[in-house]
């Protein structure tokens, strides 16, 4: 398994909130208390998207292009930068800042999970907030720019329309549904971003394009509880271990066995947040003989004792 298809398989959205938005211009809604990740994408009609306080120029938004708010920004989606807000959202309460049509339809309920006026020539959007589960999810957040924009591109475009037509009906299961499509347009819109010209992508997704370096991580991912050695690695992709140590660093940023521990601690605080394992069992499922060299190994990466964090998860 490859380095970012491990890291979406172990840091899969939750407790999302998929709306649709139907506004006719001009509008503009502002959005505070914001979960760690945030997207949202137009489907009919143009919008900007602007973050309060964070430095970053605001960016339009053509149709089927998908913005991702990486970290807890307040935020507001506009039909136009200059537009000041028509109402303030915080969770699902909101609070009207206007008067008039604009703010009455900004928010008026279309539907189960739609709000706008549903004018004719409105501009139609679908914002997603969501958390990413533990330690692997801090990871890909942590490769983010607080502000990306994914162009449209037929996967991501299909993937939206899917999500567009499960957003209005009210049926058992509706969550799941929406939960499942959300993370799919996730996936989908990362691995375009990391893969886009001028994307400021982790070192590490760089490092796949390289045979044999793409091939080490792919080792390591796959088998991270193995004992590795440099030489080890360097075998299993064909290279001399002095050649093979010295790529791997200038690819990734770190040797091989730093890179191997970061991800070992990065699963052992997921497995500790997330199951009843004994800090033993936990030890032997990252590749540490013993608790005491887990521990001794975890407070160095994470400052606190594997008991300590578990306690804190809880």
């Amino acid at each position: 398994m490859d380095v970012l298809s491990d890291l979406l398989h172990r840091a899969h959205a939750r407790n999302a909130l998929v709306r649709q938005l139907i506004q006719r211009p001009p509008w503009a809604l502002a959005f505070t208390g914001a979960p760690p990740l945030t997207v949202v994408a137009a489907l009919g009609g143009h919008a900007s998207v602007r973050l309060d306080g964070a430095g970053v120029a605001p960016m339009r938004l053509a149709p089927g292009d998908i913005a991702l708010i990486g970290g807890a920004h307040p935020h507001t989606i506009a039909d136009d930068p200059s537009t000041p807000p028509q109402a303030v959202i915080h969770g699902s309460r909101k609070h009207v800042v206007g008067d008039g049509e604009a703010a009455a339809g900004a928010q008026r309920s279309l539907g189960p999970r739609t709000y706008g006026d549903g004018l004719p020539g409105a501009t139609i959007m679908l914002r997603g907030a969501c958390e990413l589960r533990g330690q692997a999810g801090a990871r890909l957040l942590g490769m983010l720019p607080p502000l990306a924009v994914v162009p449209a591109g037929p996967s991501t475009r299909a993937a939206l329309d899917l999500l567009a037509a499960e957003v209005a009906p009210d049926e058992p299961g509706q969550d799941a549904v929406l939960h499942r499509l959300l993370d799919l347009v996730l996936v989908l819109a990362l691995r375009a971003w990391c893969a886009g010209p001028g994307a400021a992508a982790p070192s590490w997704h760089r490092a796949l394009a390289d045979p044999a370096v793409g091939e080490a991580l792919r080792l390591l991912h796959e088998r991270p509880a193995r004992r590795w050695t440099v030489a080890e690695l360097a075998a299993g992709v064909g290279m001399s271990r002095a050649a093979f140590a010295a790529r791997f660093r200038s690819m990734v940023g770190e040797p091989p066995l730093a890179y191997l521990t970061g991800w070992r601690m990065t699963l052992g605080a997921d497995l500790l947040s997330d199951t009843d394992a004994t800090i033993a069992a936990v030890a032997r499922e990252v590749g540490y003989g013993d608790a005491f060299a887990f521990s001794v190994a975890f407070k160095r990466a994470r400052g606190v004792s594997p008991s300590a964090w578990r306690r804190r998860a809880r």
